[in-house]
């Protein structure tokens, strides 16, 4: 293909159009486009509107042409939460939670973060990049164009810099955008049980250092829980890191209401995210703060948890997100189609607020809605042509994917038909 695309006759083209979060009945605004047409030129959406009105003025040989006749067309889907890179696998850790064996039981006989811990200390950043490589391509199947990656499988300094050095050799060559989060404190190292203050110190004054002096992340996170990091750890680490100019991300209220959700509202966090537990207080702070609350329904799946309550989330005019939190432990999954099936029929979301909480609310969640996330003229152009004529099809054919074309950057990049070819 050359540097100039042209997308025409797509029955729809959902837009999803904006610069900037979605909150509350905004939500359902999706901006769609009946017999659409886009004009790509190098990496940049050049112009968005009907084919009627776009095909007149142009000449068509020019371009490279993708007939979307009975398509439906949308933005690249936002992955906003993930772990893409580690070692090692714990599917035995699964079939003990199928036995009734729970999350934090499993952390404190060794499983859990510190196993994967162990793997990845042991991994070159060859085999780190090769394994992120293969999971990044089976997102692009799924219509992910942006995802956000987060480190903590270290806990100490060479190994959560070896990940972040992974994710950015990734970007490099991976045609995904990948955000770059920094997560020192996924766990508490066994070395620092009962001294979780001295931990937050040592990532303080060691770790966040080299990691901004090295350009490595561009967020920092912290699982700020009961038996984890308290409220207190969180902020100090967090402040910290905003001094030394990285933007703040939680892992918050997942399994204990414990003032996640108001932590990130009170120092301005991008996203707080989980938030199974999170308090009606905690949520109309975040409304408020325009804190974007990432939901994550595949974990609460893989644990057999409550989920998370959208419904109220979105009604308390919050910005909701959705990811899938791909991670080897408690849920290993890269599916698009399983997260839009579990928000639409058990977290009470509609079509509409799903499709905008996995574009224009992900891309707001890892502070890109400026850049990507819609189908607006000057962005990105980040695009998925689904096989069927409406975004109806997308929930309704149930944990499958319609993705049949992905367009990143201007190049196609992922084309169902030819790979079955």
């Amino acid at each position: 293909m050359n540097n100039k695309i042209l997308i025409k006759n797509a029955n729809q083209v959902v837009t999803c159009s904006g610069n900037q979060q979605k909150k509350g009945s905004e939500m359902n605004e999706l901006h769609v486009i009946d017999n659409g047409c886009i004009i790509i030129k190098d990496d940049k959406i050049e112009k968005v509107g009907t084919s009627e009105e776009i095909l007149k003025d142009i000449d068509e040989k020019e371009y490279d042409i993708i007939d979307a006749k009975n398509k439906c067309v949308l933005p690249g889907f936002i992955d906003s939460h993930t772990h893409v890179v580690f070692g090692g696998y714990r599917a035995e850790e699964y079939n003990m939670r199928l036995k009734g064996i729970d999350y934090m039981e499993i952390m404190k006989r060794g499983g859990g973060i510190q196993s994967t811990t162990e793997a990845t200390k042991k991994a070159t950043l060859e085999e780190l990049v090769q394994l992120g490589v293969k999971r990044l391509d089976s997102m692009v199947s799924f219509g992910v164009t942006s995802v956000e990656s987060k480190s903590g499988y270290g806990l100490d300094l060479d190994t959560e810099i070896k990940q972040l050095e992974a994710m950015k050799k990734l970007d490099d060559i991976h045609p995904i955008d990948i955000s770059k989060t920094f997560l020192g404190a996924h766990a508490v190292p066994p070395r620092y049980k009962g001294k979780e203050d001295e931990f937050i110190d040592f990532i303080i004054e060691t770790v966040l250092p080299k990691v901004v002096e090295d350009d490595l992340a561009e967020f920092c996170d912290v699982f700020c829980e009961k038996d984890v990091f308290s409220v207190e750890q969180s902020r100090k680490l967090l402040k910290n890191a905003q001094k030394l100019g990285l933007k703040s991300k939680l892992h918050a209220d997942e399994i204990v209401r414990i003032g996640g959700a108001e932590l990130a509202s009170e120092i301005g966090a991008i996203s707080a995210d989980h938030l199974l537990r999170a308090s009606d207080q905690g949520i109309k702070m975040m409304a408020e703060n325009d804190v974007v609350a990432t939901l994550l329904p595949g974990t609460a799946f893989s644990l057999k948890e409550e989920y998370a309550r959208a419904r109220d989330i979105i009604d308390s005019g919050c910005a909701v997100a959705l990811a899938t939190d791909m991670n080897p432990g408690s849920c290993f999954t890269e599916s698009i189609p399983l997260i839009i099936a579990l928000a639409t029929l058990y977290m009470n979301m509609s079509i509409e607020e799903t499709i905008n909480a996995l574009t224009i609310n992900g891309a707001a969640a890892i502070d890109r809605a400026d850049t990507v996330g819609s189908i607006d003229e000057g962005k990105k152009a980040d695009i998925v042509i689904h096989e069927f004529p409406t975004y109806d099809y997308i929930p309704y054919h149930i944990g499958v994917s319609t993705v049949e074309k992905v367009i990143k950057n201007g190049k196609l990049i992922f084309d169902k038909i030819k790979n079955e070819a």
